[in-house]
């Protein structure tokens, strides 16, 4: 029975590159001179680590690192920024995660979309991702097509399409 799992992921080395060149465009701006600026990536933990002096660098390196992962074709659904704090100092932090995989309400979500549909498939969901399935292979395009359409917070990819 052919069927496809609809998933939610980051490519790693796409992200590491987009916070790579907005480390390079946030040294080269003149509104950044003289700043003490860092920017991280955490790989283990998928967390985006940003310190500077204060609130208005802090929103435009944001803006610099959604720019930055749009050009390198990932969704800036993905971040979920924190509160920013105040470390050592006249410093602010802010700590912004990546989201992986679809959570429960995410694939509840996902689902009744799919129950709503007049189209005839079984929807399933297995822990971060939610498998769909059918007879035919033009109904999972069609629910394909259907999804791409609609807004369910995460980016979300389809991967083994299987038949």
């Amino acid at each position: 029975m052919p069927s496809f799992d609809i998933v939610s992921k980051v490519d790693l080395q796409s992200l590491d590159n987009a916070i790579n060149s907005a480390v390079k465009e946030i040294v080269t701006r003149f509104d950044f001179r003289d700043s003490a600026t860092e920017v991280n990536l955490d790989k283990k933990s998928m967390v985006v680590n940003i310190l500077t002096e204060n609130d208005m660098r802090l929103e435009a390196i944001e803006d610099i690192i959604r720019k930055r992962m749009i050009k390198q074709q990932i969704d800036p659904k993905c971040l979920d920024s924190g509160k920013p704090t105040y470390a050592s100092g006249n410093k602010m932090r802010k700590d912004i995660s990546i989201k992986q995989g679809i959570d429960k309400d995410v694939s509840r979500k996902i689902m009744a979309e799919i129950k709503e549909s007049p189209i005839k498939v079984q929807a399933q969901i297995m822990d971060d991702i939610v498998r769909v399935s059918s007879k035919k292979i033009d109904d999972l395009q069609k629910i394909m097509n259907l999804l791409r359409g609609k807004d369910v917070g995460l980016p979300i990819q389809f991967q083994n399409m299987k038949s």
